[in-house]
């Protein structure tokens, strides 16, 4: 039996999403199942460990179901002897069509290809992180492609796998109605889910 299906076959049994992937929710379920339901009353998802501050303040804006991603992305590569900071989250559209705007109608370098409505950080499943060494940043470093595998195999879809514009400090969270869609097909249903005001992950 392959890992990833053992992985399958455990998420089935504790009654979590099937993906092969061993992410917060997987271990928050196998937790209550052998040690207790609830920590601090609350359910073991929700109360992985709160980081550093300027992560938590990125980490709010984002949507409940990746909070907990984002946080055991940040404890996970520490573990790994990896210091990172979860730097950007939600943007609204007009953010992000300033961020569009970026190198083509104002002065500076391009930095994203999205208009308003066509980034997932307009939809709040999306953050980028910065790999830190001490107080300083690391714009460059062969440590976010550590942090990306860590990443991935925690579910989270890693922008350093992309092709069209490769972005190594950014990780998405799908939602399970989305797997296996052309971005553009996501994208365009995450802004009629907006527009009717359904929740992302429903």
């Amino acid at each position: 039996m392959q890992i990833d299906e053992m992985i399958m076959a455990v998420q089935k049994a504790v009654g979590v999403e099937v993906d092969g992937k061993a992410g917060p929710q997987t271990w928050g379920a196998i937790y209550a199942a052998l040690v207790k339901e609830t920590i601090a009353r609350k359910p073991p998802v929700e109360a992985i460990e709160r980081v550093d501050d300027r992560s938590e303040r990125t980490i709010a804006t984002l949507l409940p179901e990746v909070r907990p991603f984002a946080r055991a992305l940040v404890q996970k590569a520490a573990a790994n002897g990896i210091q990172i900071k979860v730097i950007s989250g939600h943007r609204t559209y007009e953010e992000q069509d300033a961020l569009y705007a970026q190198g083509r109608s104002k002065p500076g370098q391009r930095v994203t290809n999205a208009r308003g409505g066509y980034s997932n950080h307009n939809f709040g499943i999306a953050f980028d992180v910065g790999v830190f060494s001490g107080s300083k940043y690391l714009g460059e470093s062969p440590k976010y492609r550590g942090v990306g595998v860590l990443g991935a195999d925690m579910g989270l879809e890693w922008g350093g796998n992309w092709t069209s514009l490769v972005d190594q400090p950014h990780f998405q969270l799908r939602p399970s109605w989305a797997q296996g869609m052309k971005e553009k097909d996501m994208l365009a249903e995450f802004r009629r889910r907006v527009a009717a005001g359904i929740p992302a992950y429903a």
